[in-house]
């Protein structure tokens, strides 16, 4: 669905089918939703369908990358 929405859409359409197709995914999709849940760890590993919490790790990217600014920290 994901891959079929991308090529209807025109997304990145200077690349050919093939790239364009690899840069877009599922995958992304559940990392994103993995990330930005703001909820306990174990309700993000049960609607993954992850076995274990190691796993839904590895879908986390860094949830506190940008929680601190560091321009805003210093003063500038």
């Amino acid at each position: 669905l994901i891959k079929a929405s991308v090529l209807k859409s025109g997304v990145r359409s200077d690349l050919p089918d093939a790239k364009r197709l690899a840069m877009f995914s599922g995958h992304s999709l559940r990392a994103g939703l993995a990330s930005s849940a703001e909820v306990d760890e174990r309700y993000v590993q049960k609607q993954l369908g992850h076995a274990s919490a190691e796993m839904t790790r590895r879908y986390q990217r860094r949830r506190d990358r940008f929680r601190v600014n560091l321009t805003k920290a210093a003063g500038l």
